[in-house]
């Protein structure tokens, strides 16, 4: 007997990735700053990165899976149908990340390290030695 799957196709988990997107929007962070002389508080709604782990966490808060690794690695072939899905997910994640950090409404040093970026440096020291400086880690 197959196992029911907790997303039942392809097309709901993108219908609910679609919502989780606009939860986020919907649900800003905000910073608050002092300003004036008086120091008078100004609240500014900022933008929050979408990422597959705070997918699964909206997931979990809806009660409809606790994470989806089953479903990424394709377990026993039982997800193939929701492999592409899977793919756009990820690739719509990283997209927003990377314009985000690219125009600076993300900090560019940690969208970096989450997509997995590296910025090195390699100078040549007289005498022979080789140095490489990572510069994100």
């Amino acid at each position: 007997m197959a196992k029911t799957k907790y997303i039942e196709s392809p097309e709901k988990m993108w219908d609910l990735f679609c919502q989780y997107v606009q939860h986020e929007k919907n649900n800003p962070m905000y910073k608050v700053d002092y300003v004036g002389k008086d120091g008078d508080e100004k609240e500014t709604a900022l933008q929050v990165p979408i990422t597959f782990e705070g997918f699964e966490c909206y997931l979990s808060d809806l009660n409809i899976i606790q994470d989806l690794s089953h479903y990424s690695a394709n377990t026993d072939d039982a997800y193939e149908p929701y492999r592409t899905i899977i793919t756009r997910i990820r690739k719509n994640c990283f997209v927003q990340n990377f314009k985000g950090a690219a125009v600076g409404i993300f900090n560019a040093n940690l969208i970096a390290k989450k997509i997995g970026l590296v910025e090195k440096v390699e100078n040549k020291i007289e005498g022979g030695f080789d140095v490489t400086l990572n510069l994100n880690g």
